[in-house]
């Protein structure tokens, strides 16, 4: 057992070829490489899935009962520094290499197909191993030096990821926006991990725990700066996993494709910040006032997020919030010291989330023929509806990953988040009547989401050819073909030109159009004049899907476990944390009888109910009709009508759809002070101290052509004319002396 835990150091190096081989492949022969591009795909699932079972084999001998591992080498030795880079396998990283491979897996399989159109496909799956390579790098960390690395690879991952069609200005200026949010919290992360080290002398996270234990029972240490130390540590988990107030890139992130949208909400960039918190736990519970911070921004988070949901239309971005806002939950729970219900919703929602935006993927698959290939268009929920009955499996799929989301059981997140709204009870009522809130209030964006899209009628009807013809296309690729201005009417497919085929130029030469023709030929619309409507996905989309839903029907029962006693008992999860949550928690065992699980349980899931049916009221099929979709128009059910007053409902749709003028906030605070100073300290730069040099030189150039006229050649005159001025400086300097 032993001597399998020395070789986990693979497990973040095993995505790394497909990387290395495909850059290389480019650079040196770029014509194989693209000739064979579908391979790449095939490589990179294939490694991640070794990874898989490597991680899974780790995992299960932990929730057999093994010890925390940890292997060191030193990589540095100056004196009294050292420095020892290696891996930690533990409960937390066994957890979390699992879901980053589950579902990066999942994502890999299914952007095969969502990217085979785009000519950036080796670039994308180049950057993904990386990415997938950057946080299980993370995740096996031993010291925060080796975390610091890894951290600043993963966002560098995300920033090209977020801008990988970089060609469009928004995409460009949304992944600026994702690393200058994330520099600050990694400055904070930076400092934080200096201060600690001046206070231990080290960053291993076992020396680390223990010293500043022993220092706070000996009062050894300065409390203040310990605690910013730890605040600024916070810092960087904040601007990672997209917490107030440092959440404002996560909405504009979703500018990148879908596929990256799914692995960063799931189980990647966000999930970092939440890992960092996890990780030290063990030292922030000890210090001061932090896990009360923690728990405070986290409930903040959780209701901002909801709020903010409320009323976007960009089918994405209202799932980012949603993100936002789970991730709120998680962070609350483990501001409370509930440790194992914030792993739990962690795993629970990430399975959840990522089936949601693979879900939104495949429905904009749909609607771009309809809409055509603009992201303000298809993904846009004002212009979709009626989609059940032309996305079948989506629809469902889709439909149980929202209803998991609200907390319907016997979904997966309503264990994790029931368990959650009821360790809040015990720590503040506030924060449990705000937690309880915002879970009527996710029931009810969710759900909204779900009629939007799939109930009613189409709202953009597809004989409309005349917008078809003058909607806008663009290329989403730097390489690729621009796309033809005018689309054939009757079939919206282009022409009969280009060959489909893995194995030839042909492949890296196909524009982004070629999805039409690829999907022309599916098995699914084999008459041409099908391709007018929208459509399901092909099977290579649709199969992560339909993974991802078992993942979501059953991922929950790691999480319970009913014994003939009549009593709950959370057995595998909490088998599998024990080695952990055993240095800081004691036992970690959790039970409640039936009696307070069943009230627990009809009391969360009444309020998710009473949000769906809100929900229903105001977007279902009744509302279907009305073209204006602003949140709420009008409320009508079954021909009776109900208004609320202007200025509420003016205030909550602009408070949403404004993201609540956070955003503007920073625009005019920072980016305009910053760059009203940047304008000051230019114009004194170019006008002052500039002008000052350049007035010199300009003078001296006027003198010097002034003098050059003077002289005649004769010695005798200069010498004059120098004794002249001698003496009229003499004389000036007696008058003022004199005076």
């Amino acid at each position: 057992m032993e001597h399998t835990y020395q070789y986990a150091w693979i497990i973040p190096f095993l995505p790394l070829p497909v990387t290395m081989l495909i850059g290389f492949g480019l650079l040196l022969i770029p014509t194989a490489t693209k000739n064979i591009r579908r391979m790449w795909a095939f490589t990179s699932v294939l490694l991640l899935s070794i990874t898989l079972g490597f991680s899974s084999s780790l995992s299960i001998q932990q929730i057999n009962g093994s010890s925390i591992y940890q292997y060191l080498w030193s990589w540095t030795i100056n004196n009294d520094f050292s420095l020892e880079f290696g891996h930690l396998i533990d409960p937390l990283t066994s957890i979390m290499s699992v879901l980053i491979t589950t579902v990066g897996i999942m994502v890999l399989i299914y952007s095969d197909n969502y990217m085979s159109h785009d000519q950036g496909y080796l670039r994308f799956f180049a950057y993904m191993s990386f990415f997938n390579a950057s946080m299980l790098g993370l995740v096996t960390s031993s010291n925060l030096i080796q975390i610091y690395i890894f951290w600043e690879l993963v966002g560098m991952c995300s920033y090209l990821l977020i801008g990988f069609w970089f060609t469009r200005p928004i995409a460009a200026s949304a992944c600026q926006k994702a690393f200058v949010t994330n520099r600050v919290g990694d400055f904070g992360l930076l400092l934080g991990i200096l201060g600690f080290y001046c206070i231990t002398g080290s960053f291993e996270f076992r020396d680390l725990f223990k010293i500043v234990n022993n220092l706070i029972h000996s009062n050894g240490f300065n409390s203040l700066f310990a605690t910013l130390c730890a605040l600024l540590l916070f810092v960087g988990a904040i601007a990672k996993s997209a917490q107030f107030p440092l959440h404002v890139w996560l909405p504009d992130a979703m500018e990148g494709p879908t596929p990256i949208s799914a692995l960063i909400h799931a189980a990647t960039m966000v999930a970092a910040g939440i890992f960092l918190v996890a990780r030290l736990l063990p030292l922030f519970i000890v210090i001061p006032y932090i896990m009360n911070f923690i728990s405070l921004i986290g409930i903040i988070t959780v209701l901002l997020g909801a709020t903010l949901a409320l009323a976007q239309r960009d089918i994405k971005r209202s799932l980012a919030y949603s993100t936002m806002s789970q991730l709120g939950y998680i962070m609350l729970a483990l501001g409370i010291g509930s440790y194992r219900a914030a792993l739990f919703h962690l795993i629970t929602h990430a399975y959840s989330k990522a089936l949601l935006f693979l879900g939104s993927g495949s429905i904009i698959h749909s609607m771009e023929p309809i809409v055509g290939y603009s992201p303000d268009k298809s993904q846009n929920m004002v212009l979709m509806g009626g989609l059940k009955r032309y996305v079948p499996i989506t629809r469902m799929t889709f439909l149980l990953g929202t209803l998991s989301l609200c907390g319907i059981p016997p979904l997966a997140c309503f264990w994790s988040k029931d368990e959650i709204l009821n360790d809040s009870w015990l720590y503040s009522p506030i924060s449990a009547i705000i937690a309880c809130f915002t879970a009527g209030l996710t029931a009810f964006y969710m759900f909204r989401m779900y009629l939007l899209t799939f109930d009613g009628n189409l709202r953009v009807h597809f004989k409309n050819y005349s917008s078809i013809k003058n909607s806008s296309f663009y290329s989403i690729s730097l390489w690729g073909k621009k796309a033809p201005k005018v689309v054939n009417r009757n079939l919206f497919l282009l022409t009969q030109n280009t060959k489909v085929s893995f194995f030839s130029k042909d492949t890296y030469q196909i524009d982004h159009n070629i999805r039409n023709q690829m999907r022309y030929f599916s098995t699914y619309f084999r008459n041409k004049y099908t391709y007018m409507y929208p459509h399901e996905s092909d099977n290579t989309m649709l199969f992560p899907l339909l993974v991802l839903v078992l993942f979501t029907l059953f991922i929950g029962s790691i999480g319970i476990h009913f014994d003939q006693e009549g009593v709950v008992d959370f057995d595998i999860l909490s088998k599998w944390l024990t080695p952990w949550t055993n240095l800081f928690h004691g036992n970690s065992n959790y039970s409640v009888n039936w009696y307070e699980f069943l009230t627990n349980a009809i009391f969360s899931v009444s309020i998710a109910l009473f949000g769906l049916f809100i929900a229903s009221i105001f977007y279902g099929s009744a509302y279907s009709s009305f073209n204006n979709l602003h949140l709420i128009n009008s409320f009508v059910k079954r021909g009776s009508k109900r208004t609320l007053s202007d200025q509420i409902k003016n205030m909550v749709y602009n408070w949403s759809y404004n993201r609540g003028y956070i955003d503007i906030f920073y625009i005019r605070v920072f980016l305009m002070s910053i760059r009203g100073l940047s304008e000051l300290i230019q114009f004194f730069d170019r006008r002052i101290i500039d002008g000052i040099t350049n007035g010199l030189g300009v003078a001296s150039l006027f003198i010097g052509e002034g003098i050059k006229y003077t002289g005649g050649g004769r010695i005798s005159s200069y010498l004059f004319l120098y004794l002249s001025y001698v003496l009229i400086f003499l004389f000036l300097l007696i008058f003022f002396i004199s005076t």
